[in-house]
């Protein structure tokens, strides 16, 4: 009989259930005695002992529900070896959790920190296995995410409907996406949308290209634009600052984002209207899409099937449409960003979208 810890960390997204609902599948299948052990808000909960003692019904009903059954927290990675309150020490205290509970495994679904950790306790000799979460598509040695592909749905949903009042007012519409430092789901979901101008954090826009490409759609006769901006998205100026001279900019700025910004900018040197729209948290709220829900499904099988044959300190991975294990050790730290001379962006310019860097 295998006891199995089981835990999601970080931001939520839409098919952490489902990717759970995979890996307890899998384990009840091999062994109906399987005993797997739920901690409650992430890592607080492994810190804290604070768990369920799952049954299979639990993991029923869930394929098609949004969030996370077991909550969620953010434990900083650059802090889980700064003690605590009063000298409390995570990294011990996680430790001691597992080994009390004699555990076989413990199983982590989460984002880049969240790998880091991950990595940090196999490190540390507990038997590890992970599963890639994120809506920001960003985690280094897997094709996709689980989360991914719905966040892309909602965010081209967004540009969808702008399109309508975009054309019926004659403005300028700046849809600002999540994505953290990378662009992949603000390059997806303004593909999808038909965004005319796409502005990503991997190529920081010079203001004069983008205020180009809207004015050669209002001399074609267009009577609107639309961005699909990343919220990382950068000036080719700020981009040569150091990160102390940005943050500190931006904390001086009168602007909540470089949309608001780039929208003033727009509006200042065109007197055509600017509208901007920020989906927001949406992008990681309701249910999975049929795409995610057999993405989930087949990482966590997977993830399962690993922890049957013992393959731990790894993650469970997608590569070429296959499920491979990669090591956690090539994972922790790094990030998979969009590449500015990849095939999608060449086709993406090849059909006139412009990503602000023309000039």
């Amino acid at each position: 009989m295998m006891r199995v810890g089981m835990l999601t960390s970080g931001g939520d997204c839409q098919a952490l259930n489902a990717t759970m609902r995979g890996v307890a599948k899998t384990l009840y299948n091999a062994d109906p005695d399987t005993q797997i052990f739920g901690f409650e808000e992430g890592y607080r909960g492994l810190m804290y002992n604070d768990y369920i003692l799952m049954k299979p019904n639990d993991f029923s009903g869930i394929l098609t529900k949004g969030g996370t059954i077991l909550g969620s927290s953010r434990q900083p990675f650059k802090l889980m070896r700064v003690p605590g309150e009063n000298g409390f020490n995570k990294v011990e205290a996680m430790k001691a959790t597992y080994r009390n509970l004699k555990l076989d495994c413990l199983v982590i679904l989460g984002g880049n920190g969240t790998q880091k950790t991950a990595n940090l306790l196999s490190e540390e000799g507990l038997n590890i296995v992970s599963l890639p979460k994120t809506i920001d598509n960003d985690i280094y040695g897997t094709d996709m995410t689980f989360g991914f592909q719905s966040a892309v749905d909602i965010a081209t949903n967004a540009i969808d409907c702008i399109h309508t009042t975009a054309a019926s007012h004659g403005r300028v519409f700046i849809v600002e996406l999540m994505g953290h430092k990378v662009g992949w789901l603000t390059l997806h979901g303004g593909i999808a949308g038909g965004a005319d101008i796409i502005l990503l954090p991997e190529m920081p826009y010079n203001f004069d290209a983008v205020l180009m490409a809207v004015k050669q759609r209002n001399k074609a006769g267009k009577r609107f634009s639309i961005l699909a901006v990343a919220e990382g998205a950068i000036s080719q100026e700020d981009a040569q600052l150091s990160k102390k001279e940005y943050q500190k900019k931006k904390a001086n700025s009168p602007f909540p984002s470089v949309s608001y910004e780039l929208g003033k900018k727009i509006q200042d040197a065109l007197g055509q209207e600017v509208r901007i729209v920020v989906p927001g948290h949406t992008q990681r709220g309701g249910s999975p899409d049929a795409y995610d829900r057999v993405v989930a499904t087949r990482l966590g099988a997977a993830a399962g099937r690993m922890i049957l044959e013992g393959k731990y300190g790894c993650m469970a991975a997608f590569k070429n449409n296959e499920i491979v294990p990669v090591p956690l050790k090539e994972v922790a730290g790094r990030l998979k960003t969009v590449d500015p001379k990849s095939d999608i962006i060449r086709e993406a310019r090849d059909m006139g979208i412009s990503f602000g860097n023309e000039l």
